[in-house]
């Protein structure tokens, strides 16, 4: 007679997978903060909380799964779903300047797991925010300005130093989350316990 046991790596896939989801959600709602308030668009670029979250991703989640909920994200909006900034969504997204933020999640996200993987301690959790910002940044800029220079029709006084001088305005409020983000994210990682290896 054989017995069939259930490993415990089942429940915690499945667990993982419903952070996944959750993740790839509060980048959805993070999103969409600019259509409430619109006020929150700056030079065509929208201040969002989708770096906070993607940060926080790869903080909880680790570089593996953190890089899975990021892709979640952006394949739903790529397939039509209304979940980018503005409700925009459809594959034609690929084409706004804004995409490269959104490409740079995956990345971000990733990068950030695996700093904090390697060093747990909360002044490596606040290290790893603060470069996740920097490499969203300088994806998500650099795709815009060979975005507007290439095919979106930008102005001629519309410059490398311009598209940097757009970022100016959010930068402080993603500093100040990226830091919030290392210390909320190193204290909840304790608390959810999740299994960044599964």
């Amino acid at each position: 007679m054989t017995t069939t046991t259930v490993k415990p790596k089942s429940t915690m896939s499945a667990l993982s997978l419903v952070y996944c989801g959750m993740f790839a959600a509060l980048m959805m709602i993070g999103a969409n903060i600019t259509s409430f308030v619109p006020f929150l668009v700056v030079g065509g670029v929208p201040i969002t909380l989708q770096t906070f979250f993607a940060v926080l991703s790869g903080l909880i989640l680790g570089s593996r799964l953190g890089a899975i909920s990021m892709t979640v994200y952006m394949f739903v909006g790529l397939a039509g779903a209304p979940v980018f900034a503005k409700f925009n969504g459809g594959f034609g997204a690929i084409l706004l300047p804004t995409f490269g933020f959104i490409l740079s999640y995956i990345l971000v996200a990733y990068v950030v797991g695996k700093i904090v993987e390697k060093n747990g301690s909360l002044r490596s959790y606040v290290f790893a925010s603060l470069f996740g910002m920097t490499i969203n940044y300088l994806i998500g800029t650099n795709w815009m300005y060979a975005a507007y220079k290439l095919w979106a029709a930008a102005p001629d006084v519309f410059t490398y130093k311009v598209a940097w001088a757009w970022m100016i305005p959010p930068l402080p409020k993603d500093i100040i989350l990226s830091v919030l983000a290392g210390i909320f994210g190193h204290r909840m990682y304790k608390v959810l316990k999740v299994r960044r290896t599964t």
